[in-house]
């Protein structure tokens, strides 16, 4: 299954007269959030976040020069947002024409709104040769007021940790980046009828939680780095699963009052019991879901799982994809193409 969305061929809805020299296209990986280390925040610092990088879904977009504007595919309004405020950032006073040619699902886990906006941003400063530091753009874009890992796995793909939000108002930082190991799989478990928490919704969720603990804090960043991250170098994945899907339990339970349960999607919960009382190594939920994932060490495995999967959850409206891990951000393409005029 591809569920990354192509450009519907549709009649143009406004006029955008363009003289185009080049066109940059910047397509940026999806990502999974593995979960917060510090929702206590006692030492002046609050959530700390893992993240990968997937190889299999992406947003793709390409950036031309025109005289406004205007943008067309998947997610069309969200990427003329995005492109209006990077230019004026960037202090650019002309327009552009975005074709957005594919894009990650909105409010599935998946981390759509981050890596629009810089595939968006990051196409726009490389067309016009403007000068263009990610972490500020990415404030200016409002993205990663919570976590970094976005920001970072746009830029260098891998398995990252960042270092959670401090006294500024700039994306969490990296402190470590992994290699993902290239043998081992993802399966996610998708449920098209369910969407994640987001905007407003999620700040009132975030402001309604209880305190959490410093004692569970403690716990989840001593799996991180005592666990997860020494298990990953040493591509030891029995143990790199059960940290993370100890990490996922623990922040899964914290939300539950928000999101009606340790997972958000019950569809999707129950396929993961079924997967970890299967032997799977590590199984969670990205970010608020209601996207879940499965590791496991080969592709044979993978698809085998997934096999089991469709046959067990035919009538449950779940659907399932194999993924690797990227170790490698966002690709990059300039090119020259001959002056014409082009309706959005």
């Amino acid at each position: 299954m591809d569920i990354a969305v192509r450009v519907p061929r549709h009649r143009p809805t406004r006029r955008c007269m363009t003289a185009h020299l080049y066109s940059t296209t910047v397509s940026a990986p999806a990502r999974l959030h593995l979960g917060f280390l510090d929702l206590h925040g006692g030492l002046g610092r609050r959530f700390g976040s893992l993240g990968l990088a997937l190889d299999e879904v992406a947003t793709t977009v390409t950036a031309q020069t025109a005289d406004r504007i205007c943008a067309e595919g998947p997610q069309a309004r969200r990427a003329e947002t995005y492109a209006r405020l990077a230019l004026r950032h960037m202090g650019i006073a002309t327009g552009a024409h975005i074709v957005v040619h594919r894009a990650i699902p909105e409010h599935a886990g998946l981390g759509s709104g981050t890596q629009l906006a810089l595939a968006v941003a990051s196409a726009l400063a490389h067309l016009y040769g403007a000068e263009c530091d990610a972490r500020a753009l990415a404030a200016t874009l409002n993205r990663g007021q919570r976590s970094g890992i976005g920001l970072g796995l746009f830029e260098q793909g891998g398995f990252v940790l960042d270092g959670g939000r401090g006294a500024t108002e700039e994306p969490p930082r990296i402190t470590a980046r992994l290699d993902f190991p290239a043998s081992w799989r993802l399966l996610l478990i998708l449920d098209d009828g369910f969407r994640g928490l987001h905007g407003a919704a999620e700040k009132e969720a975030f402001a309604a939680l209880p305190m959490f603990s410093e004692q569970q804090a403690g716990r989840l960043c001593r799996l991180a780095l005592m666990q997860a991250l020494p298990a990953l170098a040493e591509h030891d994945i029995a143990g790199f699963g059960a940290a993370i899907s100890a990490i996922q339990a623990a922040v899964g339970d914290h939300f539950a009052p928000a999101q009606g349960g340790r997972f958000a999607s019950r569809r999707v919960a129950r396929a993961l019991d079924w997967c970890a009382h299967n032997g799977a190594s590590g199984v969670g939920q990205s970010s608020w879901g209601p996207t879940g994932f499965v590791l496991l060490d080969s592709e044979t495995r993978a698809h085998a799982l997934l096999r089991a999967l469709r046959s067990a959850f035919a009538d449950q409206g779940l659907e399932f994809l194999v993924c690797s891990g990227r170790n490698r951000g966002a690709d990059l393409s300039v090119e020259r193409i001959p002056a014409r005029a082009s309706a959005t």
